[in-house]
Order: structure tokens, then C-alpha cells, then sequence
């Protein structure tokens, strides 16, 4: 795969992934609502390893900002938040051939110091996992969350606003897959 083509399925769009799968959120452990006015998300994808490495040195200040803002994010989650508001974090799935991918995690509980909840977006790049799958990861190796508004706004999303703007160094569009 060219980095061309996949600069060309870039943004395709983890919410609107989620709208399309997104019931209307009735209690905290339910699916979560995402409005389908929230803004668009534009997936990075990331199969070439120049691609990756620049990106995830690039999203270092941004997870930082996502961790350190983590604790008040936890506690609204906890307490318990309005109807019809979606509640997700961002885990990067690595697979037996070392191909990696960040993608949305709906949470379902925060227990002991994991979240657990279900895969929320299709994936294009890592082997082994499903949409709607249950995944488990420690608070530690959280990237991003994200509260989503039945207006379509978001809170959080660090990570995600970056990407929005985020272009690969020139050097890797001539480096081949891997």
C-alpha cells in the first residue's frame, strides 16, 4: 500500500464509524451515543513504519495532555454522566506482526486500575481483533479519551484534534510498506 492511498482513505472517519453503530446511551454501561452532527475523525492509517514512528513521537505531547487530564475525565465517568453522552478512550492495538493501530475503546467499567469496554471503530491495519470485541487495558496505557454530547460536541480528544491537522514527514512517502 502507497503511502498516496493511504493518505487518501486518511479521516475516513472513526465517528462517523461510531454513528452508525451508536444506540442511544440509557445507563453508563450501555453502549455510548455519539450526535451525528460530532465532528468527523479522520483515521491515520499506518502500515508503513516511517509513517508510525513520526506520527507517535508527533502525539507524545498530546497523550501527555490526555493523561494528565485523565483523573477528572475518570471521575465524571464515574459519577455518572447525563444521558445520551458517550464515553471512549483511545488504546493502541499491536498484533502478532508488530502492525499497530490506536482506536476507540467505548467504556463499559473502570475497575482496579483497568478500563474495559468494547473495540469501537472497523480495523483496517492490526490482525486479530473485532469491532464490538471487549478489550482491556491498563489506566497507564490509556492515549486519549473523549465524552461525546448529544449536540456533537466532544470533550477530550487530544490526541484526535492533533491528528486532524497531522501530516507524515516527506521522507516517508517513498518508503515502502512494512
Amino acid at each position: 500500500m502507497t503511502w498516496t492511498s493511504l493518505l487518501a482513505r486518511r479521516r475516513g472517519s472513526l465517528v462517523a464509524g461510531l454513528l452508525a453503530l451508536c444506540p442511544v446511551l440509557a445507563l453508563a454501561q450501555s453502549d455510548p451515543a455519539v450526535s451525528p452532527n460530532a465532528p468527523r475523525d479522520r483515521p491515520v492509517l499506518t502500515a508503513q513504519r516511517c509513517i508510525w514512528n513520526a506520527m507517535d513521537r508527533a502525539m507524545q505531547p498530546y497523550i501527555a495532555q490526555a493523561r494528565a487530564s485523565w483523573p477528572a475525565a475518570r471521575k465524571r465517568y464515574l459519577a455518572g454522566l447525563p444521558p445520551q453522552h458517550g464515553f471512549f478512550v483511545t488504546a493502541l492495538l499491536i498484533d502478532d506482526a508488530d502492525r499497530r493501530e490506536q482506536v476507540f475503546i467505548a467504556v463499559q467499567s473502570i475497575n482496579n486500575g483497568e478500563i474495559s469496554g468494547k473495540i469501537w471503530n472497523r480495523l483496517e491495519v492490526v490482525h486479530g481483533y473485532r469491532l464490538g470485541e471487549t478489550y482491556i487495558l491498563p489506566e497507564s496505557e490509556l492515549r486519549d479519551w473523549l465524552i461525546t454530547h448529544p449536540d456533537g460536541t466532544e470533550e477530550g480528544n487530544f490526541v484526535g484534534r492533533f491528528l486532524d491537522s497531522y501530516d507524515p514527514p516527506r521522507r516517508c512517502f517513498s518508503e515502502r510498506a512494512g
